[in-house]
């Protein structure tokens, strides 16, 4: 008789985590569709996010950050070449348009 009583437990044990995990399954599945239903706005939120943390620059200060750019780097150019005469001029003349 003990050994009835012990397979009914078992047998409501697995019954209990048969239940919980449909449950969890829907759940999660609930949650998937809501993320995928909303994922635009989600996405905007996001960019929203970022552009408080970082904001775009204007055309005029990405301009001034690409000439800067382009100055340090005929500058390092010229700096790594300084031994030959004829580099050294054609560096100068294209830094001299810029």
């Amino acid at each position: 008789m003990p050994c009835n009583h012990m397979s009914t437990l078992i047998s409501a044990v697995q019954n209990i985590s048969l239940v919980s995990a449909g449950e969890l399954a829907l759940a999660s599945g609930a949650v998937c569709a809501l993320l995928l239903l909303f994922k635009p706005l989600l996405m905007g939120l996001g960019r929203a996010a970022m552009l408080l943390v970082r904001p775009k620059l204007s055309k005029e200060e990405q301009l001034q950050r690409r000439q800067m750019r382009d100055a340090m780097l005929l500058k390092r150019m010229l700096n790594s070449i300084e031994g030959e005469p004829s580099h050294v001029a054609e560096l100068r003349a294209i830094a001299s348009r810029v």
